[in-house]
């Protein structure tokens, strides 16, 4: 009987232990959800305030200083936005910046990653020196504006998309994703008979299906929010992109100085802005789920190795 008693008192005191800390884990979950949480309303306030103000008539966006649900919706906001050319053909040109600037990153973000990952290629120490240099100094605003006006970009929307082609952080995460791949994938391609090429194209790329994704989404956002490059290098208001013709909105319906000829608001001039700026936010919103599965796993996978 003693020594079954001895046998059962540790088993009770491990069985209490692990009660004991389950009842801390779920502790800690319930304060971390309720502490996540808040945050994340904090983080979502705004933007719910930004929706509902869109659709909130004349009135009460004047006697409401704060609008999560109107009394009253309206979609005369949305009506205009759609009705003019503006708005479309500044969505328009986004897109376009967007779309071909992301894959001309992504092709020369790979194809300069996937060489500089080879310990065999010459020079490759110094290149990748001179890569990391210029994510801690660049030439500044005024030497690449006169670069770009140099080569006769200026005005066109390929500015928008040439100069900001590699960008040195997305390069050193896909560079690192690189070099944990096998070796032996490689070399059994090559006994295979395929060339430097075809080991990129057919075993490199599907493995970096990850990598890929989360890269192309730092791009395609960069690109759509492109905002300073537009002002410093189109002058033709029928070229700005969406976040550009946002803030002449937001100057006319603030009552500043603006080129009202550009952006044509009428009222209710608040609600026009509240509107565009969901516009203008939706097509980033609706690619992040189909992206976010590959966020994670992405990222972190290069940047393991250094």
């Amino acid at each position: 009987m003693s020594t079954n008693a001895t046998a059962r008192g540790p088993a009770r005191i491990s069985r209490g232990r692990r009660s004991r800390t389950t009842a801390g884990r779920r502790v800690f979950h319930v304060i971390n959800a309720i502490v996540l949480g808040g945050f994340t309303l904090i983080c979502l306030l705004p933007f719910l305030n930004v929706i509902g103000s869109s659709f909130a008539t004349p009135g009460e966006l004047t006697s409401r200083a704060f609008i999560i649900i109107p009394e009253t919706f309206s979609t005369d906001a949305y009506r205009y936005i759609f009705s003019t050319p503006t708005i479309a053909r500044a969505m328009g040109v986004s897109v376009f910046v967007t779309a071909v600037g992301t894959f001309i990153s992504l092709v020369l973000t790979s194809l300069m990653a996937y060489g500089l990952s080879k310990p065999g290629l010459p020079g490759r120490r110094v290149l990748n020196f001179l890569v990391i240099f210029t994510m801690l100094f660049s030439g500044g605003m005024i030497p690449t504006f006169l670069v770009v006006d140099a080569v006769g970009l200026i005005d066109s929307l390929w500015a928008l998309i040439l100069p900001v082609s590699i960008n040195a952080f997305n390069f050193v995460i896909m560079r690192n994703f690189f070099q944990g791949i096998p070796d032996s994938l490689e070399e059994a391609a090559r006994i295979d008979g395929c060339s430097d090429f075809g080991v990129f194209w057919r075993i490199v790329l599907p493995l970096s299906t990850a990598s890929i994704a989360t890269i192309g989404l730092f791009y395609a956002v960069a690109y759509w929010n492109t905002y300073q490059h537009a002002i410093l290098y189109i002058n033709d208001s029928e070229k700005w992109p969406i976040q550009v013709l946002l803030r002449q909105i937001v100057i006319v319906s603030s009552g500043l100085n603006a080129d009202a000829n550009v952006v044509d608001i009428v009222p209710p001039a608040q609600s026009v802005r509240m509107a565009v700026i969901v516009v203008a936010t939706l097509p980033m919103l609706l690619l992040y789920p189909f992206i976010q599965r590959y966020f994670v796993k992405g990222a972190l996978l290069g940047s393991v190795k250094g």
